[in-house]
């Protein structure tokens, strides 16, 4: 990625921040965009205030670029909220930041990855693929974020790769809201086949790989981060079996 541009939209803190300093890492010069400056700056990232749901906003930046080689659709987020406790508009809102927001500033984005042939890398979640109680509307958008880059892969091919990574629970600096501190987040942690959290190390590692060379034939795809998934309730809900003895031969 040395000498590239690469846009983190969300780039500030959390998993954003942690995908800001995979590819800071990695060679490239680095925006991250949010509505509010970092509390712990990133070396090597360069923040730029913007909010994303400000469509002209947007547009201005992405034409204030001299040239642009990736952009990250990380920006996002819910509170947990049932369906019934909020109106429809409150869940609009959710579905704006989550979805139309990436598409957005993909469209901004649109001419200068066109030019560079470059890659757009989305930030899903495995909130798209299962039931999400409490978050209904951040999966539905997620869900419609993976169809959306299916669809552009296709229709900006061959110009522009774009991908989606499907990611699973991370440890971030805000872990203790979603997971009840220490014991919360170690107790989550045995659910993960892997034994552990994603580090928002783990999901920088993943979006350099499809926006590098390296994955210059990958384009439509969705690829998970989640430490081999969950392990299915009915495991631990069914009774162990009692093993059947062998009949054994008279001599």
């Amino acid at each position: 990625m040395r000498g590239g541009t690469v846009v983190v939209t969300g780039g500030t803190r959390g998993v954003g921040a942690g995908i800001a300093r995979a590819f800071a890492e990695a060679g490239a010069h680095v925006l991250a965009c949010a509505r509010r400056p970092p509390v712990r700056p990133v070396p090597g990232v360069d923040f730029v205030p913007l909010d994303l749901r400000d469509p002209p906003a947007v547009r201005a930046f992405f034409a204030g670029l001299p040239r642009l080689d990736v952009l990250v659709n990380n920006a996002g987020g819910t509170p947990h909220r049932r369906l019934a406790d909020a109106g429809a508009e409150r869940h609009a809102k959710v579905v704006e930041l989550n979805l139309i927001t990436p598409l957005t500033a993909s469209l901004a984005a649109y001419d200068h990855l066109r030019r560079s042939r470059g890659s757009i890398v989305m930030i899903g979640s495995v909130s798209g693929s299962r039931p999400s109680p409490g978050s209904a509307a951040y999966g539905a958008a997620k869900a419609g974020l993976a169809n959306l880059a299916a669809s552009m892969a296709v229709e900006w091919a061959p110009e522009v790769r774009v991908n989606t990574l499907v990611v699973g629970m991370v440890h971030t600096e805000l872990a203790h809201l979603h997971y009840g501190g220490p014991d919360g987040v170690a107790a989550v942690s045995r659910t993960v086949p892997l034994g552990r959290l994603a580090l928002p190390a783990d999901v920088g590692a993943a979006a350099v790989f499809l926006a590098s060379d390296a994955a210059a034939y990958i384009s439509g795809a969705s690829l998970h981060v989640h430490g081999g998934g969950e392990r299915p309730a009915f495991l631990d809900a069914a009774a162990p079996q009692v093993p059947v003895p062998t009949p054994r031969k008279d001599s």
